[in-house]
């Protein structure tokens, strides 16, 4: 806000001015540009001080002994959650994935990606199972060793993440290890039945008690709108809809 003129030949009287300055002081802040003054938060933040006219403190810090440290980042729950639930990230991390909403016979993802970008666990989890060794054949029977390479993960929201086709399995990725959301689980690849194609099979089942079928493992739901949502920064969470095909299906002896 500019300035009030005052005229050269005027002498102005010091007391009204001196009963002025708080007001003219008030009318030189203005609030963050693209916020209506009458939504603009009432902190100091919403502030902003002009050339001639710099906000004064809201007020004078009490000395009250030694200033405790600030916590870091890690240790607010809003850095590694949001709010209402796990943290899901997108399974694969690369800028050129590729995937489609349906897929062959049953309900799965293939994301496509050069060989080599990041399998990454898509929650915080447990590691189920692991195959390291790409066991497939065509003249086997198709289904069992079809994957490859792969890592199952069960997410503390109760779901498990299976992924396969990798071309390596991280080193430290076994059985019952804990892993954090983001954590590289192995590399993108081409082995099993991928038909020398690069890219992951990304499965979204339950877990079923003792060792379950294939047929489950490779994924039960459609995971689509789920990747949209981790890939733009979302939290979508499959739990409820993989709770609710459990109890309708239970876990099927055959595929």
């Amino acid at each position: 806000m500019p300035s009030p003129t005052i005229s050269r030949h005027a002498r102005p009287a010091y007391p009204i001015l001196l009963l002025l300055a708080p007001v003219l002081a008030a009318g030189c802040a203005t609030t963050r540009p693209g916020v209506a003054p009458d939504s603009a938060p009432r902190t100091p933040s919403a502030v902003w001080a002009t050339a001639d006219q710099p906000v004064p403190p809201t007020a004078a810090p009490t000395p009250t002994g030694p200033a405790r440290p600030k916590p870091s980042p890690s240790a607010s729950p809003s850095a590694t959650a949001p709010r209402g639930g796990l943290r899901h990230v997108f399974p694969v991390r690369a800028g050129n994935v590729d995937y489609h909403p349906t897929h062959g016979a049953y309900p799965a993802t293939d994301l496509f990606a050069d060989c080599g970008e990041q399998f990454v666990a898509v929650t915080d989890g447990t590691v189920l199972e692991v195959s390291r060794v790409d066991r497939y054949t065509k003249r086997g029977p198709q289904g069992p060793e079809n994957g490859g390479l792969s890592v199952s993960l069960l997410g503390d929201d109760g779901v498990r993440y299976y992924g396969s086709h990798l071309s390596v399995v991280s080193s430290g990725v076994d059985a019952g290890v804990r892993v954090r959301a983001g954590q590289q689980l192995g590399k993108v690849g081409r082995t099993g039945n991928a038909n020398n194609v690069c890219h992951v099979h990304f499965g979204i089942s339950p877990p079923c008690a003792g060792k379950d079928g294939w047929w489950i493992r490779r994924g039960v739901l459609w995971p689509a709108r789920y990747l949209d949502s981790w890939r733009g920064g979302g939290n979508r969470e499959p739990a409820a809809e993989v709770v609710a095909w459990q109890r309708k299906h239970g876990c099927p002896k055959a595929p």
